[in-house]
């Protein structure tokens, strides 16, 4: 393991949620680089207090939530506030332009959490994307379903991993997304007020992501991963992502072209950027693209130079700390999302020992909790857990992940049979 370095007291807030898989992974990369890490948790202080987080704050409350990192800022100055997933994003934007720390501006954060503005703002700069209209859920689905164009995806504004994201070929189709994401809105915003949504042209094609890092805007490519399982509905759930990507060079080129187009039109500046594309015969198409890393435990796959992990590139820049190398390992590696088969209570998982012992697995991880619910999407947020692979080349790992998936099985005790308890 790499030594701790010597730094100069570089101090950084990093904005999480207690549900976040993420915190581990910065806390440990903090250890490494040899700086210091403050988790700033959305919780009251009092739960934090309880939990022994340093700082609590609602993140729904951004001006208290300001003003008690501003409060920490002047006992203990920081260099840096970082916002690890999307719901801190826009938090640690505000906050950092209060405290004058390099960040992304507000605007270009929202951007990057609002897909309506992120739409409105890449059509406005040229950037490849879907012909988008925006509802809101008090509208009558008729109505819409008159108005939009087939095939065509529903999505809501700003939910995470896919949820609520469904395709519908005809009107009957899309007035029972819209009336499904509705629920699923309901449920998250129980104040009652009609909710916006999007229906955007569905764009046939592969699927990719890329995982890059801006510099005064300036974009470096660090990994450019393939999606080989289709992605063409009636949801949209990710499971295997594999790197290198097998396209061609100048294909490759025209995406990362594409990401940094985006990022330009979106005002991002510096950070890590995740991008999600698809791309046919016309070239790549943007869908999103996130002022934060990869996902998940996802960015477990990702080393550079001398076995670095994403989460130190990221640090080191938000510390101004010299990066070492952003040049990936040469060995190719890839990541399954154990997708969820069903909804009900997970009661066992069998075979992590057979899939575990698959050539080129790295590791099986279950992260779903025994004797609770899962939920599978649209409704659902989350996986059963990650698969970890790598080896000599895209395909191997690919194989590799399938071959470990197909030995785990999953008793779940389906929601009928809770209903008939």
């Amino acid at each position: 393991m790499m030594q701790a370095e010597q730094t100069l007291n570089h101090r950084i807030l990093l904005l999480t949620t207690a549900r976040s898989y993420r915190g581990s992974a910065f806390l440990q990369a903090a250890e490494r680089i040899g700086i210091e890490v403050i988790p700033v948790v959305d919780m009251s202080r009092e739960l934090a207090d309880y939990w022994h987080y340093p700082l609590g704050v609602n993140f729904n409350d951004p001006a208290a939530a300001i003003q008690t990192m501003l409060d920490f800022h002047k006992q203990q100055p920081v260099q840096a506030i970082l916002g690890i997933d999307d719901s801190g994003s826009l938090l640690a934007a505000r906050a950092s332009e209060r405290l004058g720390l390099p960040y992304n501006s507000p605007i270009a954060a929202e951007a990057a959490r609002d897909k309506y503005m992120m739409r409105t703002l890449m059509a406005q700069g040229g950037v490849p994307c879907p012909i988008f209209r925006r509802f809101f859920t008090n509208t009558d689905p008729h109505l819409v379903a008159a108005q939009v164009t087939y095939p065509c995806v529903v999505k809501p504004l700003n939910l995470n991993g896919s949820r609520g994201v469904m395709r519908a070929d005809h009107p009957a189709e899309l007035v029972a997304a819209v009336q499904r994401l509705t629920q699923i809105l309901q449920a998250e915003m129980p104040d009652g007020q009609p909710q916006p949504y999007l229906v955007e042209d569905f764009i046939p094609g592969f699927e990719v992501a890329l995982e890059g890092m801006l510099d005064g805007g300036q974009l470096t490519v660090l990994a450019l991963f393939d999606k080989p399982d289709p992605l063409d509905g009636p949801f949209f759930e990710e499971t295997i992502y594999v790197t290198p990507s097998r396209l061609p060079v100048a294909t490759q080129r025209a995406i990362a072209d594409t990401v940094a187009l985006a990022a330009r039109a979106l005002g991002l500046q510096m950070g890590p950027v995740h991008a999600e594309l698809r791309v046919n015969a016309q070239g790549p198409w943007m869908l999103e693209v996130a002022g934060r890393s990869i996902g998940g435990l996802c960015s477990q796959v990702l080393r550079f130079g001398v076995d670095e992990s994403l989460e130190e590139l990221i640090l080191r820049q938000a510390c101004g700390l010299p990066q070492l190398s952003t040049e990936r390992e040469q060995r190719a590696a890839g990541v399954m999302m154990i997708p969820i088969p069903a909804a009900g209570i997970l009661q066992r998982v069998e075979g992590v020992a057979a899939a575990s012992a698959i050539p080129l697995i790295e590791s099986v991880e279950i992260t779903a909790r025994v004797n609770y619910p899962i939920t599978p999407l649209p409704e659902g947020e989350s996986y059963l857990g990650f698969i970890f692979a790598k080896g000599a080349t895209a395909a191997d790992v690919e194989t590799a992940l399938r071959a470990a998936h197909g030995k785990l099985t999953f008793h779940i005790l389906p929601e009928l049979a809770l209903k008939l308890v």
